[in-house]
């Protein structure tokens, strides 16, 4: 189980965060933090029973100090937790310091669950590798640990296409594929040739594959298979 704290000083966005953790396998929020101070307590100078920290979810704007004050402060101390900056601050430097001080991932605001899910996913393979890995490692398990970190389907967009409903086409497939994209365009009532061009969107991005569904006279349907 992979222990977290939220941090964030909305207290709307403690609870969507909460709710969104609490849908995940093998995560659970033991803290929330509503300021800089809170979370720098919490982590560093917990009290006797607290549960350890495994993963922050840090915002990086409250009142009484920003996520990289927190970051510093951790790394400084060497905090062995790991932190996923959730913030809506989108400048370039920022950016560029969080990755620095070595959070795992960066996901803006506004954003949906999937992509949430994806990210806390990616971070929880990130995890399993790292636990795993013994030894001296070869160049390949190197690699492969660092691209569980990396984010699927970063292939832009073709014209015509939204995100929002790339990521309902994607939720669809985790839940119920292999399906086809009739299957598909009948779960989103949307048209058939629409329900194919996201899927295959998502084949080309490498986040899921085809698969031939046998079983009736003829040609063999497409499925489409989450990766």
């Amino acid at each position: 189980m992979i222990n977290v704290a939220i941090v964030d000083d909305e207290a709307l966005a403690l609870e969507l965060h909460r709710s969104y953790v609490e849908r995940l396998d093998d995560f659970r929020v033991v803290a929330e933090c509503a300021g800089a101070r809170a979370a720098l307590a919490r982590i560093l100078e917990p009290e006797a029973d607290a549960a350890p920290i495994d993963l922050v979810l840090l915002d990086m704007t409250m009142p009484d100090g920003t996520g990289l004050d927190v970051l510093r402060h951790l790394r400084a101390r060497a905090a062995d937790v790991d932190v996923i900056a959730i913030t809506g601050v989108r400048d370039a430097d920022i950016v560029r310091q969080v990755v620095a001080l070595g959070a795992t991932q960066y996901l803006v605001k506004p954003f949906a669950f999937a992509a949430f899910r994806d990210r806390l996913e990616q971070y929880r393979e990130y995890r399993t590798r790292m636990r795993a890995a013994a030894g001296e490692a070869t160049q390949a398990e190197i690699d492969a640990l660092l691209s569980a970190l990396r984010p699927a389907g970063t292939a832009p967009l073709p014209k015509g296409l939204s995100s929002e409903t790339l990521e309902l086409v994607s939720a669809d497939v985790r839940r119920h594929g292999p399906a086809s994209a009739t299957e598909t365009a009948e779960r989103l009532t949307m048209s058939r040739v629409a329900a194919r061009r996201y899927l295959e969107h998502l084949v080309d991005s490498g986040r899921a594959e085809r698969v031939p569904r046998y079983g009736k006279v003829g040609r063999p349907e497409t499925e489409y298979r989450w990766r």
